[in-house]
């Protein structure tokens, strides 16, 4: 196992540099610090990609990968620990903090911060994403259609010990995968936020959503809170399992679940709501 060390002291400077000559299985640390406008496409399968030191900020700065954001991931399998992504902003307006395309990609202790979305990914039905105390603010170009966190029509998304606060708009966590876990987050818009939905299963798919705190500002758009279903049903199996969970909607026409006609099965189990 090969470990590729990167900082302005070492002998590759950049994280654009290892990207392109890292090989399937490397380690690569990075020194902390700021790296700006230093955007990456990794293609590595069982790659490690992890801070040292300390944070390690990614500050786009107007740079892209491929027009997409911070770094594109469509290799293999794929940890991140530790980096903080911030001002992804691309001419299609979906500039991500990370776009995950391929593969399977695990990501703990980062943040995502003034990206037009925090992490976005692709509808690739093999794909996997799993996000572990991560926090996600301040991301959305403000037009409703970019998000904290976006998973297409991936086969899973499982989310753990993570804070969503102040999306810009658009969404705190939206989900069109077939499977999507939601584990113990903080789902929490604040005092000035102006996010739509809190949490949003468009197309359904099978939804475990477990222990978390949920709740909506009075600046909102939208008067929902989570949405099952609202575009249509697209899996073979479209059921929400929402369990032990706080629920705090302020508005007072406020709608605390809203489920399209159609779902096999909606289970809501000991969750407390708070109203006006």
């Amino acid at each position: 196992m090969t470990t590729l060390r990167v900082g302005p002291l070492r002998t590759i400077k950049s994280i654009a540099a290892c990207a392109s000559v890292a090989r399937d299985g490397a380690i690569i640390d990075v020194d902390a610090g700021d790296y700006v406008a230093d955007v990456a496409v990794w293609l590595q399968s069982d790659i490690t990609i992890r801070a040292v030191g300390g944070r390690v900020r990614l500050l786009a700065k107007g740079a892209a990968a491929e027009g997409k954001g911070i770094w594109v991931i469509r290799g293999g399998r794929v940890w991140v620990d530790g980096f903080d992504f911030d001002g992804a902003k691309v001419a299609s307006k979906n500039g991500a903090g990370i776009r995950f395309e391929k593969g399977h990609l695990s990501v703990r202790n980062c943040t995502f911060a003034n990206n037009e979305n925090g992490i976005l990914t692709s509808n690739h039905p093999d794909a996997v994403l799993t996000v572990d105390n991560c926090e996600f603010g301040y991301n959305g170009h403000g037009d409703g259609q970019s998000h904290n966190l976006y998973a297409g029509s991936i086969a899973r998304l499982t989310v753990t010990d993570s804070y969503f606060h102040h999306a810009k708009v658009g969404h705190l966590l939206k989900s069109r995968a077939a499977l999507t876990h939601v584990i113990n987050c903080r789902l929490i818009d604040g005092a000035e936020g102006t996010a739509s939905y809190e949490l949003e299963f468009p197309n359904g798919g099978m939804a475990f959503v477990v222990g978390n705190t949920i709740a909506q500002s009075t600046l909102t758009q939208n008067q929902h809170l989570i949405s099952f279903g609202a575009e249509g049903y697209k899996w073979p199996r479209n059921s929400l399992y929402l369990a032990n969970n706080t629920l705090k909607n302020p508005l007072p026409f406020g709608v605390f679940l809203r489920v399209a006609p159609g779902a096999d099965a909606v289970h809501d189990i000991d969750n407390v709501r708070i109203g006006p």
